[in-house]
C-alpha cells in the first residue's frame, strides 16, 4: 500500500504526540508513592513507547526514500 508524503508526515506527527503523552504518563506513574502498584501499567506504556519508536523510524525511512525518488 502506498502512502503520500503528507500522510506519512501526519502519521508521524500523531505518533510523536502520543509518544510524548506516554512518556509523561510513565514519569507520573513512576513518581507515585508506591510505583510497584502501577508496574503493569508502566510496563505496558514502555512497550508501547518502544513500538511507536519503531513505527516512527520506519515512517522516517519511508519519507527519506520518497524524497530521494
Amino acid at each position: 500500500m502506498a502512502f503520500s508524503t503528507e500522510d506519512l508526515t501526519e502519521a508521524k506527527r500523531q505518533i510523536d504526540s502520543t509518544l510524548h503523552k506516554l512518556r509523561e504518563t510513565i514519569k507520573t506513574l513512576e513518581q507515585k508513592e508506591n510505583p510497584q502498584q502501577y508496574r503493569s501499567q508502566i510496563t505496558l506504556a514502555k512497550r508501547r513507547v518502544d513500538a511507536f519508536e519503531i513505527a516512527v523510524s520506519l515512517i522516517e525511512k519511508e519519507i527519506a526514500e520518497k524524497s530521494r525518488a
